[in-house]
């Protein structure tokens, strides 16, 4: 008797425990957002969150600020690849939102943890291999 009792406070505190554990992550949650199920570069780790020269940086342009807000920050490269620009966000949700926005343009965006690249189909592989990320087809919607 004593043995069950022992054996289910042994499972019970060990259950309560595993939620606090799986909780404390050491703050991996960003280098985890930047590891895509998908196999991509694991550049994107290192880059998320990234700040837009970072990111800049990592192409190889000089980036020129067009935009400084409290929900995105955005600037613009010109590179021989061609050009691109590279917005950030504060929140993972700000991005998603902003994304939503953009499939009235349609297109494809690489996107990484808090960051989308603007750019041509055709200068979106070149980047991907350095900062990683997911290409992702917005397509178009409605207006014609």
């Amino acid at each position: 008797m004593v043995r069950k009792l022992t054996r289910g406070a042994a499972l019970a505190a060990s259950l309560a425990v595993l939620p606090l554990v799986a909780a404390c992550g050491g703050g991996d949650e960003d280098k985890a957002a930047g590891r895509a199920a998908d196999g991509s570069s694991p550049v994107a780790a290192v880059v998320a969150p990234a700040k837009v020269e970072v990111i800049a940086q990592l192409t190889g342009c000089e980036v020129k600020i067009r935009t400084e807000a409290e929900e995105l920050r955005e600037g613009v490269c010109h590179t021989a690849d061609g050009d691109f620009v590279i917005t950030t966000f504060p929140k993972e949700e700000l991005k998603e939102v902003w994304l939503e926005s953009a499939t009235i343009y349609g297109g494809k965006y690489l996107v990484g943890p808090r960051w989308a690249i603007s750019a041509k189909p055709a200068v979106l592989d070149p980047l991907k291999a350095k900062v990683g990320g997911t290409i992702r087809d917005l397509g178009q919607r409605g207006a014609s």
